[in-house]
């Protein structure tokens, strides 16, 4: 069997953590900061796990990592 091409720009963007969870970054960070308060700003900072629907779709393009 061929290997799978894993798709570049997801590879980038999510990893899995050890129990096999789709880990994300938060959304809403990039820009138009000033009107954020810094404790909205802070939590974007952190980490999140991606639905269950859309961590089937990502584990297809990542499948090696």
């Amino acid at each position: 069997m061929p290997k799978i091409k894993t798709h570049s720009s997801s590879k980038k963007r999510f990893s899995l953590t050890g129990t096999g969870k789709v880990k994300r970054a938060k959304a809403f960070k990039r820009h138009i900061l000033n009107k954020k308060t810094t404790k909205r700003k802070r939590n974007l900072r952190k980490s999140a796990i991606a639905s269950p629907a859309n961590a089937a779709t990502v584990k297809m393009l990542i499948p090696y990592k």
